[in-house]
């Protein structure tokens, strides 16, 4: 059965029916998060009984998640397509990582490899849309809305013509061509399940057309922080993925610091909670990664806002960043994405265009991985997080890619 016991406010702390199909918080338009029952997911599961790591995907951790695959009741609400349960490549031999002393490890969350789940659209988003998808159905909702810099909404509608819904999807018009064409020969296959919107230049204009033309139509949004923390619950499994035992041990472990790249923003939330819930339930201490958000230099407001000492972003204008899962000009969650990266003692950084294309490019030629731009990012980073003593020899560090290189074609195909 599911454990979860709330909704909660992230600014407010009010807490709410997690029956209610909420938006944001009505006290303070802030996000809301779900609250697992812990004291009695302890008493009635002792022991990790609820961890089934012979299931090769996300849901392999079960009643910790907020939804069970293993009790009927809720599994029948999922929509699984294997998400989940990625990889961590070795990448110490990465020429910075070596020169450095790291131990660097990079999360896979675009190619699919033997042994492991598939994220369907090659995309992180894959662990978001799964809860989405499996929550919408719990609460009965039929149509769904998502403003989108790309792979959210081909993963939304993946999820969608699998689950049983109909869906709207606004984006930019110059989504990378595969991520866009995705969505658009699913709205021309099955123009009665899907509609796609183009409008730009951010998702920020996205957000607004859904607001001002769908939700009056009785779309429920999904945008990023708007659904009641059901993404945060599903992207809450990457940072489980980090922290499980390797295959023969039993101790849970999480890494010296993680290197994020951060638009929105509730991957950050997600690992941070997972790992909150952990050590209540007595799996880990209280020692946490330094969380090493990175951003374009085109599109930097958590940079900019962690440098000032700021509370929260302040929005910025449209970047132009190969990186497009990076362009996000402010964000509803910032506030609490800079509050976990200094309780975490870590920092936000930019990094350059040419940088990122530069180790895209040298990434593909020398390791023959399919990363995203946004995983480039991360490894782009590495130089200075090294000089500022953010990552320090010896250390475990963890590198997201969260996405193939695949989907972002034919412009960046001059860097393979």
């Amino acid at each position: 059965m599911s454990y979860v016991r709330c909704l909660r406010g992230l600014g407010s702390g009010i807490e709410y029916s997690a029956d209610r199909p909420m938006n944001l918080d009505p006290a303070d338009g802030r996000p809301v998060e779900m609250v697992l029952d812990l004291e009695r997911l302890t008493a009635e599961r002792p022991n990790a009984t609820w961890y089934d790591p012979s299931r090769q995907d996300m849901w392999r951790f079960g009643a910790l998640m907020a939804l069970d695959a293993s009790d009927p009741e809720d599994a029948r609400h999922l929509v699984p397509l294997g998400e989940g349960h990625t990889p961590l490549l070795d990448y110490a031999a990465h020429p910075v990582a070596r020169s450095g002393g790291l131990r660097l490890q990079l999360k896979e969350e675009g190619k699919a490899h033997p042994g492991f789940g598939a994220n369907p659209t090659q995309s992180f988003k894959d662990r978001g849309m799964a809860m989405v998808a499996a929550q919408a159905r719990r609460l009965g909702l039929s149509k769904l809305a998502v403003p989108t810099q790309g792979n959210a909404g081909d993963s939304l509608v993946r999820y969608a013509l699998a689950g049983g819904f109909s869906v709207v999807v606004a984006m930019p018009d110059d989504t990378p061509m595969p991520i866009l064409g995705n969505v658009a020969a699913a709205a021309l296959r099955r123009p009665d399940r899907v509609k796609l919107e183009l409008v730009g230049p951010t998702i920020r204009e996205a957000g607004a057309l859904l607001k001002e033309k769908y939700i009056p139509q009785g779309y429920f949004s999904v945008a990023t922080f708007q659904e009641p923390g059901w993404r945060i619950e599903g992207k809450k499994s990457l940072g489980l993925e980090l922290a499980e035992p390797a295959p023969g041990d039993t101790r849970w472990s999480l890494p010296d610091a993680v290197i994020y790249p951060t638009g929105g923003g509730t991957g950050v939330l997600g690992m941070w909670k997972a790992w909150d819930e952990l050590e209540a339930l007595g799996l880990i201490g209280h020692a946490r990664p330094r969380m090493l958000c990175v951003q374009s230099e085109a599109t930097p407001p958590l940079v900019r806002a962690f440098e000032t000492g700021a509370d929260d972003t302040t929005a910025l204008p449209a970047g132009d960043t190969l990186a497009t899962g990076l362009n996000v000009p402010g964000g509803i969650g910032h506030f609490r994405v800079l509050q976990i990266i200094r309780a975490s003692g870590g920092a936000a950084v930019a990094v350059a265009e040419d940088d990122i294309a530069r180790e895209l490019s040298r990434t593909w030629r020398e390791m023959r991985d399919w990363i995203s731009p946004e995983g480039a990012a991360c490894l782009a980073a590495l130089p200075q997080l090294l000089d500022r003593g953010l990552v320090r020899r010896g250390e475990r560090v963890v590198a997201v890619n969260t996405g193939s290189a695949e989907k972002y074609l034919p412009a960046l195909r001059h860097l393979l």
